[in-house]
């Protein structure tokens, strides 16, 4: 069976560093960070105080009031962002086979602000069970993947994929997947997340997996740094259009990079932290390289998951060694998590967006705040410390990590 080749041609995105493309890259290059003091809730008495939100967000203006009032955060974020894509991709759906376009839509909790709010009232009503009857709409992870195909009528696959961090990458590996099978030829992915409430804080804080660098935050994340001290959550959404190749030059839409390879493994390790020598880490990476029938030499630079913990940073690094033996010290990489935060479920798709913008300008996006290199990580790494750099990036590499140990990872080439 001949498989199909997978091309990206739309892109949206609500960020904490812009909701536009040309605003969220502007930012990203110049190591702009997100981070800021919480306003979604009195953050008075908890031991972190601030994220990445995003700001200045009004659903309204993009969707009917009623219908955002039957909407979860993450869900606007999602419906913004998928129409931002769609826009961008200049598809007429009236033109297109609706049975062969699709919906699959990464998120690693979903509506858990809509489950807090409604817990709190039903304690503060002294238990008296009156929920909202679009409780349960709201809140489960798969009503954004819905959502969309309904604004769109999209009759084609439609679900949705939980797997922590990793959720949106295989949202984007999934979707990816059905097009080469030739089971779609259009596909709306990505992930969103908006977990910037009481419960997320306090169960992150609680794990003692968030920074609580509260005098500084845009100074938080600092990936690689010896003064890590977690990460910083975050919220959004990104939106990608994925086409069949010749379904896209047939209506001749532009094309901003190829998707060529995929790798999905699991560590097996333990629930939360990563495989000390990133057993999953480097496999995944291998099974990506091998899928894109590559050599790894090829690779110019790696979108990290390089999430500002302890542990986690050690690990991928320790990973990359392992995959590129003498090319490790050639690639060029990053964490994007140092200005964006961690998107959680939609880490996948806000830094394959980033990967492909890399890839669109030749640059790579700094790891800001990495300052003081920690010393059990290798110096001789390019980790592209405090500013973007400009390189030739034929193919870019975007990892994805999540609690439970799912690895994912993603291989994006530059159109030619």
């Amino acid at each position: 069976m001949e498989l199909k080749r997978v091309v990206v041609t739309g892109l949206g995105a609500v960020t904490p560093l812009g909701s536009s493309i040309e605003e969220f890259w502007n930012n990203l290059k110049n190591g702009v960070s997100g981070a800021g003091p919480i306003t979604r809730f009195n953050p008075e008495h908890f031991k972190t105080k601030f994220a990445c939100e995003v700001k200045d967000f009004d659903a309204t203006k993009y969707l009917d009031r009623k219908e955002v009032n039957r909407l979860d955060l993450f869900a606007q974020f999602a419906l913004v962002a998928a129409e931002f894509a769609m826009q961008d991709s200049g598809l007429d759906i009236t033109k297109i086979d609706n049975d062969y376009a699709g919906v699959i839509w990464g998120s690693g909790i979903g509506g858990i602000d809509t489950l807090t709010q409604e817990v709190k009232a039903y304690v503060a009503s002294n238990f008296v069970p009156k929920f909202n009857p679009f409780f349960i709409p709201k809140m489960i992870s798969d009503i954004a993947a819905g959502h969309i195909s309904m604004r769109y009528d999209f009759r084609g696959p439609n679900f949705a994929t939980v797997s922590a961090c990793a959720s949106a990458s295989h949202a984007i590996i999934d979707a990816y997947t059905y097009i080469t099978l030739g089971r779609a030829k259009i596909m709306i992915t990505g992930g969103s997340e908006a977990s910037v409430n009481e419960a997320g804080v306090a169960g992150f804080n609680a794990m003692r997996a968030i920074s609580t660098r509260n005098d500084e935050p845009h100074r938080a994340s600092r990936p690689f740094d010896v003064d890590r001290d977690g990460f910083v959550m975050a919220e959004g959404g990104v939106a990608l259009i994925l086409e069949e190749y010749e379904h896209a030059k047939a209506r001749g839409a532009k094309m901003y990079a190829e998707i060529v390879g995929v790798g999905m493994t699991a560590d097996a390790h333990h629930l939360t932290a990563p495989h000390p020598e990133g057993r999953g880490a480097a496999k995944v990476m291998q099974f990506a390289i091998k899928d894109a029938q590559l050599d790894p030499t090829k690779i110019d630079y790696i979108n990290v998951h390089g999430t500002s913990t302890p542990l986690g940073d050690i690990s991928e690094t320790t990973a990359i060694k392992t995959v590129f033996g003498e090319h490790a010290y050639k690639v060029s990489i990053s964490s994007t998590k140092s200005m964006t935060g961690h998107l959680l479920g939609a880490a996948g798709a806000i830094e394959a967006l980033a990967s492909i913008l890399a890839i669109l300008h030749d640059t790579v996006p700094p790891t800001i705040n990495l300052e003081n290199l920690d010393p059990a990580i290798d110096a001789n790494l390019d980790l592209t410390p405090l500013v973007a750099k400009s390189r030739n990036i034929d193919y870019a590499m975007s990892n994805t990590f999540g609690f439970g140990g799912h690895n994912a990872s993603i291989i994006l080439k530059k159109m030619k």
